[in-house]
């Protein structure tokens, strides 16, 4: 175009009067198509090209997304322990979408910046190769403040990356522990928390704002000089006749060819280094490694035997030994209870067991295979597990307990047996909705036993060959407790390992197991306990007397 546009100047200034009006009108009407002409044309590449790079970063976001999130599914407890929930959804949209910038636009600018530059700057040295040489010198001075703010704009872009992480984090934990931050009213605390957080993130942002603000008008001041230069000089060149006035007006418009692109370097820089810090954020997680690789394909068939030889494992972030050399063994048909004070190793030995971590020394053997040659995915299929932390998802009671099962056409009757087994049935046919009621954040709406008996009729729909039961009747009265137990004494193809306070949950297992700072002190069953009159006597009795 500012071919057309030089020339078609020179032509007019150079005109023969000679010629008819309908001869200029004809050449206006003929200039004027071709620049319409050559402006759809220029607006259909540009959307080709837009929708090409853009959508492809979609994609590329998509498949990052997807990446990202199966490498949260595959790292272990100990990486979940480590990491806030807020930060872990930080990284996996604010940090994504980062990247999906710079990748979209930015790498899309950037390549309208190199090859406008060279088609530019070609035609220009062909005009007049002392004057292209003055009008550019301003760029070199652009790319050296792009250069050295470049690596400003990295350094704050990872600190409001940072402090984006935190204030989600803050407001995951605010968003469900509302009830308990009501109760205790702390709701000014939380707030000037939350206040802090937010000052703290607008005050990294504004310096990044300021340095971002400073790139574009210094850029457009010195594509000005660059302008005012055309100008002053084509005319001294004009005079000398070294250039026509045509070749000025190309020069003027090729400079103002190259204002955006030099003035998108700015922006792109910004994306750039956003981009470089969000995906150093998303590497850190991706490149971490699984403590518990499921290697083996085969498949698997729990026999009921369950064996610990000199287990012991210490909380890497704690440096807690909660297991020292446990000896444990359960055989096919027999039932385990396990009991001890707070922090006596209960809850450790299941996490070994269903391999959430992996021993410091000593070995567990699955029916006589060692737990970590075994297909995992197959032993947790056939395995039903409610943890002391009883999670229910916001979606319908009958789904939550469908969650237990991946093929979901069960029928209504085998749900309902399951609830009856799990001494829920009767509670949830009270509600308006039965088994279709929508549950709030982690099933907020029930009482404790109600989201413990769920949990419950979750892991039993499985039909587990291995049911575990962590402290699961924790919110539950001895009546309830001993229906759930009788109804469980039924399923006796299921081998049982239940952790609790209470000695009546344990009383008819038939091995029972008192630990101790992470030691085995008592072992045999209830009649055999009480007989040695230590711990586990000394906790019935008190329990005795409690009731």
């Amino acid at each position: 175009m500012p071919e057309f546009f030089g020339d078609f100047t020179d032509e007019l200034i150079n005109w023969d009067n000679s010629k008819s009006k309908n001869t200029v009108l004809f050449i206006a009407i003929k200039a004027g198509g071709i620049i319409i002409g050559l402006i759809i044309i220029s607006g259909f590449f540009l959307f080709l090209t837009r929708h090409m790079i853009i959508t492809m970063s979609r994609f590329i976001e998509y498949d990052l997304k997807n990446e990202i999130y199966r490498k949260y599914q595959k790292l272990n407890y100990s990486f979940y322990k480590k990491n806030n929930t807020g930060d872990l959804m930080n990284r996996i949209s604010e940090d994504v979408s980062k990247v999906r910038m710079y990748l979209g636009p930015g790498i899309m600018y950037s390549i309208n910046l190199v090859a406008l530059s060279i088609m530019v700057i070609k035609n220009m040295i062909n005009i007049n190769i002392p004057l292209t040489v003055i009008i550019l010198i301003p760029l070199p001075i652009m790319s050296f403040i792009i250069y050295k703010v470049t690596n400003r704009i990295g350094k704050l872009s990872l600190d409001v990356q940072k402090e984006q992480s935190k204030m989600s984090t803050l407001a995951q934990e605010t968003f469900s522990g509302i009830r308990i931050i009501k109760v205790f009213n702390r709701k000014k605390e939380i707030d000037k928390k939350f206040n802090y957080s937010t000052e703290e993130y607008k005050r990294k942002t504004m310096k990044l704002v300021l340095t971002n603000a400073l790139f574009l008008p210094t850029i457009f001041i010195l594509i000005g000089i660059s302008t005012i230069l055309c100008i002053y000089l084509g005319g001294l060149f004009h005079y000398n006749d070294k250039i026509t006035q045509g070749e000025i007006l190309k020069y003027i418009f090729y400079v103002n060819h190259l204002t955006w692109p030099f003035a998108s370097i700015g922006w792109v820089s910004s994306l750039t280094s956003r981009a470089a810090a969000s995906q150093t954020r998303i590497n850190e997680f991706l490149n971490e490694k699984a403590e518990v690789i499921d290697s083996n394909n085969k498949s698997f068939e729990f026999d009921g035997e369950i064996e610990f030889i000199d287990v012991s494992y210490t909380y890497p972030d704690s440096d807690i030994t909660a297991i020292k050399n446990l000896n444990l063994k359960i055989k096919k048909g027999e039932s385990l209870g396990i009991i001890g004070k707070t922090g006596a190793g209960k809850s450790t030995i299941i996490k070994l067991l269903m391999r959430q971590i992996e021993p410091n020394s000593g070995k567990i053997t699955i029916s006589g295979i060692n737990l970590k040659e075994i297909n995992l995915n197959e032993f947790r299929n056939q395995s039903g597990l409610v943890p002391q932390d009883t999670f229910l998802f916001s979606d319908s009671i009958r789904n939550n307990i469908l969650f237990g099962i991946k093929k979901k056409n069960s029928k209504n009757a085998d749900i309902e047996k399951i609830a009856k087994e799990s001494h829920i049935h009767h509670n949830i046919i009270d509600f308006n909705d039965k088994y279709d009621t929508l549950l709030g954040e982690r099933g907020v709406n029930l009482s404790g036993g109600q989201k413990q008996r769920i949990s419950i009729a979750r892991a039993l729909i499985r039909n587990p060959k291995l049911l575990i039961l962590d402290d699961s009747f924790s919110s539950l009265d001895t009546e309830t407790e001993d229906i759930i137990l009788s109804n469980l004494k039924k399923r006796r193809s299921t081998t049982f390992i239940i952790i609790s306070h209470r000695i009546s949950s344990l009383r008819n297992m038939s091995k029972i197991i008192t630990l101790k700072n992470g030691h085995i002190i008592e072992e045999g069953n209830h009649e055999e306990l009480i007989k040695l009159n230590g711990m586990y006597a000394d906790l019935y009795k008190k329990q005795l007397n409690e009731n």
